[in-house]
């Protein structure tokens, strides 16, 4: 039995409808407060959650969307937002605040320059666009372990690539640990929007990196 002061197991599970309410929460949370674009922009939680609750039907559909929980009280500690690379953008996007332009032009950047004029496949490769952690289990590998559980998930499923926008260097030291390849690269100090120099504040994180991983032998 575990006693007060023994951290409780965390356990890793496929996403469900029933996970919606809890992701979208801790991500808007953990995203405005920590990831730098979000951050520059002047994301709220509410403003972000919005955002996370567009792609939870999507997530329920696909199936490829890993979440983390305490074993014991059930609590909802982390999450890895995942897509099939092929799939459509889901319905509000347009409805979202404008604060989130810049951030989806740069990322949009990296995302153009990769794909050139190759589309993806159905089936063919997945997409992880927001891993995000409590502030309760840091330190204890949970957002190691939610890629991880994702690319073996994906790659029993016939998924061939990972492909990942790793936006501060916290999340690039992850996925380079676990084998994710630097392809392209942008700079928050030297981006403009709108002839704005929009992420100049956060310059000292580099700047999004896009990066991929080939899943299995």
């Amino acid at each position: 039995m575990l006693t007060s002061d023994e951290p409780q197991p965390i356990e890793y599970a496929i996403y469900t409808a029933q996970d919606g309410d809890e992701m979208a929460r801790l991500l808007g949370e953990v995203f405005s407060r920590r990831d730098p674009p979000a951050v520059a922009v002047g994301l709220s939680p509410s403003e972000f959650e919005a955002f996370v609750r567009l792609f939870c039907p999507k997530a329920s559909v696909e199936g490829v969307t890993i979440v983390a929980r305490r074993a014991g009280t059930r609590e909802l500690v982390g999450a890895l937002l995942t897509e099939d690379s092929a799939s459509v953008q889901p319905d509000g996007m347009d409805r979202l605040s404008p604060k989130f332009e810049p951030i989806f032009d740069i990322l949009g950047q990296l995302d153009t320059e990769y794909r050139g004029n190759r589309a993806p496949r159905p089936g063919e490769s997945l997409h992880l666009f927001l891993l995000g952690v409590a502030d309760s289990v840091a330190g204890r590998g949970v957002a190691t372990q939610l890629v991880s559980a994702c690319l073996e998930h994906g790659a029993r499923n016939g998924y061939k690539r990972a492909v990942t926008e790793a936006t501060n260097k916290v999340s690039q030291h992850i996925f380079r640990k676990l084998g994710f390849t630097e392809r392209v690269r942008r700079s928050y100090l030297t981006h403009r929007f709108s002839e704005r120099a929009v992420f100049a504040s956060i310059a000292e994180h580099g700047g999004p990196i896009l990066m991929d991983k080939l899943l299995g032998p």
